[in-house]
């Protein structure tokens, strides 16, 4: 009642209003913003205003006018703003949290749990059908071990469980009575699955043993966690193998870290570094872990983005996983485990999130193209409407993950504002001036549609009689784009260093540091130790699998001992 007739008085619709926590005020459908000063004598008469179907971002414009009973009228009017109330490049943390929140999750009342809804839950559907496929093509077979182990089968392995003690989670009680032993929830699944491996293997023709698992797994004493990137609870895959010799292992390993590679190249469009983890960083009782690495520019941190661990022969020595082979010798198998997780979806929207919303590579995207009717006054609404459905059904056709916006209660602007904010690849716009005048079979044809792209926002117009296929290339391009972006940002944040006051002057910089490294230990612990601060440790993020030259006539040294270098290494923080 006392907001001024001059001002605007704004109702910001949407989640981005409402406290990600789910506070007392979350079932609001709108907050006001009224001006912070009052000045003259009439007032705003303003009416209930059902806000709950409008999208993040939506700005309500009240036009003022006198009180009820006055000669003006209230005019409501709708126009999209934005959508995000926070800037990527001026604050990456609210600005994240606010786009997953859109779409893609729900909180929870549980910290560090979330709901995944099905725009994130297609993105990891359409990873699995890839990821499945191939592994299936190495043997690889799928099955599903219990979430539970007990306390004796997890700690049988020593370094294994250290590795994990603080983020292992325990049932205690059922009901109100106390278990007489408490039962673990996985972490993971070396220990729950490897004293069934010791009882279906007894000799080499039981080799190699290749299983993998879909599964969720819990890993709870943390803090601060972050969707997706860092939760307790997430979905993943995990393979389990065991084979007669290393050569074998050593072989796998590598195959299916390339697959880690494509998933996240040629699905997420997201380039990554193949390389081997140092040992103070590989899999807890593991023989020597690889993985893919992403980096994040506009954070200054690395993403350790998937893992394929040689677990060597500890793990069979600890659970008796012995093979007879052909001469009738006795020996220990080799064993490999590997895993992604759903913490890949939260790289994708960090890496190609902009200040609009999600940006979606349609390689990953449940929904590649949305067509929208964008109907004027006289026009033949009915036939716009026919040809977005005969648009859909073409690409449909073709293979090509389309859906139509025919909702009549929300302008054309509104749509094109949501389905930014939800990422959609491509946009297909049809007006009356798309349409041809003649009938065929009592239809009206499309003769062109305007497509608009998500990634760089360029409008195009393509002819009808060829949609599919341009609706393919376009697509094809915006994946590439979407890489070569990615790929040109990263490779501006990689500085090359080989002294401590280059590495110290990269770090403050938020760089990804390639630095020669003498390959010690102790040296990694004192460059962690050196490093840390409210933004966190430096420590070593991978060895590349394709290293750089060393030359060592020219006796280079480590940027952090002074000793003769042995490899080079990336190092910066990390997630």
């Amino acid at each position: 009642s006392s907001w001024t007739p001059d001002a605007w008085p704004i109702l910001i619709s949407g989640d981005p209003t409402r406290s990600l926590n789910n506070s007392k005020h979350a079932s609001k459908p709108c907050t006001p913003y009224p001006p912070s000063s009052v000045s003259g004598s009439s007032l705003l008469h303003a009416e209930a205003v059902d806000c709950s179907l409008s999208p993040p971002g939506t700005l309500l414009k009240f036009n003022c006018g006198k009180m009820a009973g006055g000669k003006k009228k209230k005019e409501v009017k709708k126009e999209t703003g934005l959508g995000l109330s926070f800037k990527k490049d001026e604050n990456f943390g609210e600005w994240y949290s606010e786009v997953v929140h859109g779409e893609m999750i729900e909180y929870y009342d549980i910290s560090g749990c979330y709901i995944l809804r099905p725009w994130s839950m297609g993105i990891w559907e359409i990873m699995q059908v890839f990821f499945d496929a191939e592994i299936k093509k190495m043997k690889i077979k799928n099955c599903y071990f219990p979430l539970f182990v007990s306390s004796s089968v997890l700690e049988k392995e020593k370094d294994h469980i250290e590795g994990f003690a603080p983020e292992v989670a325990w049932v205690t009680k059922s009901g109100k009575s106390d278990l007489e032993i408490p039962i673990a929830i996985r972490p993971t699944s070396e220990t729950v699955m490897y004293p069934y491996f010791s009882k279906w293997i007894r000799g080499h023709r039981d080799l190699p043993l290749k299983l993998n698992q879909w599964c969720n797994v819990v890993r709870w004493e943390f803090s601060n966690p972050t969707p997706f990137i860092r939760s307790r609870e997430f979905l993943w895959q995990e393979g389990h193998t065991a084979f007669a010799t290393k050569e074998e292992a050593d072989e796998e390993v590598l195959q299916v870290l390339e697959l880690y590679r494509r998933i996240y190249e040629e699905f997420l469009a997201i380039p990554v570094i193949k390389g081997k983890k140092s040992e103070m960083e590989k899999f807890a009782g593991g023989l020597y872990t690889t993985s893919v690495e992403a980096f994040i520019p506009n954070t200054g941190r690395g993403v350790q983005g998937a893992t394929s661990h040689c677990l060597g022969q500890n793990f069979a020595k600890m659970f008796e996983i012995n093979f007879e082979n052909e001469k009738g010798e006795k020996g220990m198998v080799w064993q490999n485990s590997w895993a992604y997780s759903t913490r890949t979806i939260g790289v994708m929207v960090m890496v190609h999130g902009d200040d609009k919303g999600l940006v979606l590579p349609p390689k990953v995207a449940s929904v590649q193209v949305v067509v929208v009717p964008v109907p004027y006054k006289d026009a033949d609404t009915q036939g716009i409407l026919d040809a977005c459905t005969a648009t859909v059904e073409t690409l449909s056709e073709a293979g090509i993950r389309a859906e139509s916006d025919l909702r009549d209660n929300y302008s054309p602007g509104w749509k094109y504002s949501q389905w930014e904010m939800k990422g959609v690849p491509l946009r297909i716009e049809i007006g009356p001036k798309d349409l041809a005048n003649n009938q065929v079979r009592d239809r009206i044809l499309v003769v062109c549609v305007r497509c608009v792209r998500r990634d760089n926002g360029s409008k195009s117009d393509i002819k009808r009689d060829n949609l599919v296929e341009q609706v393919k290339t376009l697509l094809d391009n915006i994946q590439q784009s979407l890489l070569d972006a990615a790929k040109q940002k990263r490779d501006a944040s990689v500085q090359v260093v080989k002294t401590w006051d280059e590495f110290k002057d990269a770090l403050a910089q938020k760089k990804m540091i390639l630095a020669p490294w003498c390959d010690e230990e102790e040296v990694e612990k004192d460059v962690k130790e050196r490093t840390r601060g409210e933004m966190g440790a430096a420590k070593s993020l991978c060895s590349p699998l394709e290293q750089p030259e060393l030359p060592e006539g020219a006796g280079t040294i480590c940027f952090a001992s002074g000793k003769p270098a042995k490899k080079w290494t990336y190092w910066g923080r990390s997630y």
